[in-house]
């Protein structure tokens, strides 16, 4: 069982918040820039839609939407871990980004501190398996969406395509975790807990089934890169 404990994972990521985004691009062979922006043409959203991404991290989700939808918007990026929202901060500021247009807070997926059916989308891509409880984060960001707006989950997931998943299996448990520990050195064995933590998440079928249990209709399902990651998609 993965210890997903919040100060655990918390100071993990605040270990290696330095080198998060090299890594992510060195470790998904800069694939994960082509996982985000297929997602933002999937949920298509409007100029004028205030947007939440949920365990936002570095903020590059968050970043991009914003990019996308322009001044009439509002983008808010949240995380519990503020190492992290530092790097995503500067790097809105590098975009020529206003707070107006993009903002981060502090703050827990499983106990969002807003009202009720204030956001037209909210996503979080690679963070909902680090939540402590998966339904429970699930919960907040459909109680935070308003009606008949869009819930998304972008995560890693199990690819059924004989060869590769083995492939992926043995990357993940075995070539992933020494590189990501030799580039970012820290205490929490961050690149071990990552291939972990993604073959115990619920994925494909038994997610969705989660998603509809918190209030989420006409689930999709949209498998990318031959199934190595999900973009799941729910209407509250």
């Amino acid at each position: 069982m993965v210890d997903k404990s919040g100060d655990r994972v918390r100071q993990m990521f605040a270990d290696i918040a330095p080198r998060y985004d090299l890594m992510n691009h060195v470790l998904s062979l800069n694939i994960d820039r082509h996982w985000r922006s297929k997602t933002l043409r999937i949920l298509d959203l409007k100029p004028g839609d205030r947007v939440l991404d949920t365990c936002t991290g570095t903020g590059d989700l968050a970043i991009a939407m914003s990019k996308r939808l322009g001044h009439t918007s509002k983008v808010i990026g949240s995380d519990f871990c503020a190492e992290m929202l530092e790097i995503a901060k500067k790097k809105s500021q590098k975009s020529d980004l206003s707070q107006e247009q993009v903002e981060f807070i502090e703050a827990d997926t499983q106990k969002l501190p807003f009202d009720d059916s204030v956001f037209n989308a909210v996503t979080v891509a690679f963070g909902l398996r680090n939540v402590a409880v998966t339904e429970t984060g699930l919960s907040e960001m459909v109680r935070v969406c308003k009606p008949g707006g869009k819930v998304a989950v972008l995560e890693f997931s199990k690819p059924t395509v004989f060869g590769l998943k083995h492939a992926y299996n043995a990357y993940f448990q075995y070539v992933l975790p020494r590189i990501g520990q030799s580039m970012s050195k820290n205490e929490h064995s961050a690149y071990r807990y990552l291939p972990e933590s993604v073959q115990e998440f619920p994925s494909g079928e038994e997610l969705a089934k989660i998603m509809r249990h918190v209030g989420l209709r006409d689930i999709q399902l949209i498998p990318m890169t031959f199934g190595v990651v999900t973009l799941y998609v729910g209407s509250k």
